[in-house]
């Protein structure tokens, strides 16, 4: 029998769920809209971020809504997952619910990790170089991935290239699909829990029967 606790946290998985559509979406629509003046070449990366959040109008609000939205998608994932093992939803029929939100938290941490070098700073170019290092150190498939990642020479216009198209197709399509399919096994739990929290009082009326 599902108890009050349970459905309240599921309740509030639901309301994180759709937290991370919104996330999503926004950090989508506001990477368009930045795309329209960044420019993804060694050097130009970063004039391009600096003029947007200088000359453009609002610039600097939408570039800081997207870092904040990235950021918050991969909080909020997290803590999605914790909500969801409280409430101990392990039921063969919530493996949707938790394939797609497992998969969305890898996601929008490479989300995070391809953004690395997008800006094309100093901090930014040596962190990548940094976690290349371990990324090659890969048994059997490092120098391959580095080589896809990177595109094969040193780390250039090409790598920020490579990694601008991981981020805003690759990975942002992958993020609002897995969130949507993630508040629809979510919202399609809640359905049946609801149902079984109206049968509950029913299945309790012949034992009261038997008592009087």
């Amino acid at each position: 029998m599902i108890s009050t606790y349970d459905f309240r946290l599921r309740r509030t998985a639901t309301i994180l769920s759709v937290a991370i559509v919104t996330l999503s979406v926004i950090a989508a629509i506001t990477g368009i809209l930045l795309s329209f003046y960044y420019e993804p070449v060694a050097g130009g990366a970063y004039q391009s971020l600096k003029w947007i959040d200088t000359e453009v109008n609002n610039g600097v609000l939408i570039h800081s809504i997207h870092d904040r939205a990235g950021t918050l998608l991969i909080g909020v994932s997290l803590i999605q997952m914790v909500v969801m093992f409280l409430g101990r939803q392990f039921r063969s029929s919530w493996l949707t619910a938790w394939i797609s939100g497992i998969l969305l938290i890898l996601t929008s941490i490479g989300l995070a990790w391809t953004a690395i070098i997008l800006d094309w700073s100093q901090e930014g170019y040596w962190r990548f170089r940094i976690e290349l290092s371990t990324i090659e150190a890969i048994p059997l498939v490092g120098s391959t991935l580095r080589d896809i990642l990177v595109g094969g020479g040193a780390v250039n216009t090409i790598t920020v290239e490579h990694l601008y198209t991981i981020h805003s197709y690759l990975l942002s399509a992958g993020a609002i699909l897995l969130s949507v399919v993630h508040l629809w096994g979510i919202l399609k739990q809640e359905k049946e829990m609801k149902g079984e929290l109206t049968l509950a009082p029913e299945a309790s009326e012949p034992q009261k029967a038997k008592l009087t």
